[in-house]
């Protein structure tokens, strides 16, 4: 069987189902309706009077308030709102803010080893996070009673701060919040 033959095979097949009504499959049905022509309902409307004409003639006769239709379409805007929440992303800004802010939280991990301060200080973090705070204050000491030459909970403070991207701009406060065995860190959005 070769090519001829198969396309004179669907071409029969294609007759006797359009002999037996059907369309063949693949073929689009087309309507022979015309574009704009009024359909069943539209032509009940058009016996009892109704037009569509008449019914647009009479919303645009209906009148409205300029300044109404102005605010339906742009409504309106709360200055002083807008001034304000701009004024306080500025504040937030600010280094000096920054630094003057007091902790929103603290957490204490004197006595913890390495790996449990890692851990209190990750679900801390997300913690304040969740509760959507800015600055927290890290209490992690000087290092002067380490069991081996160098302090172990400041470095980790420190690597864990610079590796957790929740964490932003970071220093120490004065010597009556803490000193060096302190650590405040900015919260980012």
């Amino acid at each position: 069987m070769n090519f001829a033959d198969i396309l004179n095979q669907y071409d029969d097949m294609q007759k006797k189902e359009a002999q037996k009504g059907k369309t063949p499959k693949g073929t689009i049905q087309v309507s022979h309706k015309k574009a704009n022509a009024p359909t069943k309902e539209e032509k009940e409307l058009l016996k009892q009077g109704y037009s569509a004409e008449a019914q647009m003639k009479k919303d645009n006769e209906k009148s409205i308030n300029p300044m109404e239709a102005w605010l339906r379409r742009y409504g309106t805007v709360d200055k002083d709102a807008a001034a304000d929440e701009y004024n306080e992303s500025m504040k937030m800004r600010s280094r000096t803010y920054i630094r003057e802010m007091s902790p929103e939280a603290r957490i204490d991990l004197h006595g913890l080893t390495k790996e449990e301060a890692w851990e209190r200080l990750n679900s801390f973090v997300g913690d304040c996070q969740a509760r959507g705070l800015k600055k927290i204050l890290i209490i992690h000491g000087k290092g002067t009673h380490s069991h081996g030459s160098d302090p172990v909970l400041g470095p980790m403070v420190k690597s864990f701060i610079e590796q957790d991207k929740r964490l932003g701009t970071s220093g120490h406060p004065d010597k009556f919040m803490g000193g060096t065995g302190a650590t405040w860190v900015m919260i980012k959005d």
